[in-house]
């Protein structure tokens, strides 16, 4: 293959290769370093005998974000506060293109942190990019049979997620604004009714930020909360579309971006709130 066609092919297998990546990582610079190895490996390698190009190159941003993940767990067990996922801007604000679907969104980014590396990569590359069982097993260094023993074990935990029905687009944006509005009036009574009477408060501040290091829970408790940080603000909020959901960045009076609000929405009402407000999980983001 010459260097002008894997450079064309390359451009249309890219969000595959970022899309593994960040599937398995929870993080975009994370997954852009892996992107960046993935071309380098490419470009200098022959490809001649490589009949399935997106499959090969897939392959490679799995065993790489592997050896990764091995090492990231490490980290995370020293991790201050919740841990949630670095938010991607999928909607007409995204900068980094990538396969959208249920398995790039916030709630299963956080099942599939509770599995074990192995897991997490079974599954990510058999049930969401096709990989047969065979290559995953390369990857993993285990029997096709142990392999698929992995993803079906993986497959179990994330179908929790999957119990609530999908929220319509149009009633997800009827309850954010719900939201919205409550929230910036400081209307406390009106915002605990568009909450979950059981609803949950999660922030990653990563010890670099101000943020609740536990979970708030309760819809009374929850409101009182984000209406005393509303009262704060200096900066505007933006609706964007993160993880493939509609979601709110709020920005600092200089324009930087402050924190990145994910909602769980079921009945009509929000279930959970998820604020990523760690610095090091938005530089990617930019200004206003």
């Amino acid at each position: 293959m010459t260097t002008v066609a894997l450079e064309g092919e390359w451009e249309r297998h890219r969000p595959a290769v970022f899309g593994v990546a960040y599937r398995l990582l929870g993080g975009v610079a994370d997954a852009e370093d892996v992107v960046q190895e993935v071309w380098l490996r490419a470009s200098s390698a022959d490809l001649s005998a490589v009949r399935d190009l997106r499959a090969w190159l897939v392959t490679v941003a799995a065993r790489l974000s592997y050896n990764v993940l091995k090492s990231a767990r490490v980290r995370r067990e020293c991790y201050v506060g919740p841990w949630l996922p670095e938010p991607l801007l999928t909607g007409p604000d995204a900068a980094e293109p990538v396969l959208v679907d249920e398995s790039v969104g916030t709630a299963m980014l956080i099942v599939m942190e509770e599995l074990t590396p192995p897991e997490r990569v079974a599954f990510v590359l058999h049930d969401v990019f096709d990989v047969p069982f065979d290559q995953i097993a390369e990857v993993l260094d285990r029997s096709p049979a142990a392999t698929r023993k992995l993803a079906s074990r993986a497959r179990q935990r994330v179908a929790e997620t999957r119990e609530r029905p999908l929220v319509p687009r149009a009633e997800h944006d009827r309850v954010l604004a719900a939201f919205r509005v409550a929230t910036e009036a400081g209307d406390l009574d009106a915002l605990i009714k568009v909450l979950h009477p059981e609803a949950v408060y999660i922030a990653d501040g990563g010890g670099k930020a101000l943020a609740a290091r536990k979970l708030v829970c309760g819809a009374a408790r929850v409101a009182a909360l984000l209406v005393g940080v509303e009262k704060r603000r200096v900066g505007p909020v933006k609706a964007v579309e993160v993880n493939g959901e509609p979601g709110l960045v709020t920005y600092g009076a200089s324009g930087e971006v402050l924190r990145i609000d994910t909602f769980e929405i079921a009945g009509g009402r929000v279930v959970s709130v998820r604020r990523q407000s760690n610095p090091e999980k938005l530089q990617h983001i930019g200004h206003t």
